[in-house]
C-alpha cells in the first residue's frame, strides 16, 4: 500500500482544541523540539502551496527558531531509503518498502538541520524506537518533548504515547502537525489530550520558551 495523496483541509486553530488533563507548560530548560519525518517522500503527498502545510510548515520553523534562540536541542528523525524487508518489518505489508527515491530522503529546504542539530534514523512509528532519543533526553537532562511533523496519527502520537511511558512530557503541537485528514488530525490531538500529553498551538508553545530566550538575552 502506497502514501494516499491527501486532500487539503484547515488545521485546527486555538478554539477547535480538545480540552488537556493536565497543566503542563515547556520550560527551555527542560525541553527538546522534535521535527519529525519531514522528508520530501512524506511531504510530497501534501497538496504543493497549500492546506494543511501552509500552515504547518512555518509554525514548525516558528519553534524551531524559537527553539534555538532559547538553547533548546533540536531533533529530527527521519527514515532512510532503500530498507531490506528485514529492515522494513511489518511496515512493508502496511505501507510498502518505503523511501525508494535517493533524492526523497531530504528532509524538505524550509526545514533542513544545521550542523548543531541531531538527526536520528527512524525506523518504526515511535521516534523512540531503534533510535537514541531516549538516550539523548537522558544525557542532556531534559524530560520534555515538543512534537512536530507528519503524521500526526501515526509517528507523532506514537512519539507522544512512548514518550508519556519513559517518563517524558509530551507536547503535541496541533498546528505543527499534520496528517491523511482532518477528521485523523482531530482524533490524534484528542487521543493525546487525553491519555499522553498537552495539546496546543505553535504560538502559544513559543511563547513559552520565549521566556527563557529573553533571559538568554
Amino acid at each position: 500500500m502506497a502514501l494516499p495523496t491527501i486532500a487539503p483541509y484547515r488545521v485546527p486553530d486555538q478554539d477547535e482544541l480538545p480540552e488537556n488533563r493536565v497543566a503542563w507548560r515547556p520550560d527551555a530548560d527542560r525541553s527538546v523540539l522534535l521535527i519529525h519525518d519531514m522528508e520530501r517522500h512524506f511531504v510530497n503527498a501534501f497538496p504543493a502551496d497549500g492546506e494543511p502545510l501552509d500552515q504547518v510548515v512555518p509554525n514548525i520553523r516558528l519553534l524551531r527558531e524559537r527553539a534555538k534562540a532559547a538553547g533548546v536541542p533540536v531533533v529530527y528523525c527521519a527514515q532512510p531509503g532503500g530498507q531490506t524487508p528485514e529492515q522494513r518489518g511489518l511496515q512493508l505489508e502496511w505501507w510498502g518498502p518505503g523511501v525508494a527515491d535517493p533524492a526523497q530522503e531530504a528532509i524538505i529546504d524550509e526545514l533542513a538541520p544545521d550542523a548543531d542539530d541531531v538527526l536520528l534514523t527512524k525506523w518504526r512509528y515511535s521516534a523512540f524506537q531503534r533510535t537514541e532519543l531516549r538516550e539523548l533526553l537522558r544525557g542532556w537532562g531534559r524530560d520534555q518533548l515538543i512534537i512536530t511533523g507528519i503524521y500526526a496519527h501515526i509517528g507523532c502520537l506514537m512519539t507522544a504515547a512512548e514518550a508519556f511511558q519513559q517518563e517524558v512530557q509530551a507536547f503535541l503541537v496541533a498546528d505543527g502537525v499534520a496528517d491523511f485528514s482532518a477528521e485523523e488530525h482531530r482524533m490524534a490531538l484528542t487521543y493525546a489530550a487525553k491519555r499522553c500529553g498537552v495539546v496546543d498551538t505553535a504560538h502559544r508553545l513559543a511563547q513559552d520558551l520565549a521566556v527563557r530566550e529573553s533571559e538568554v538575552a
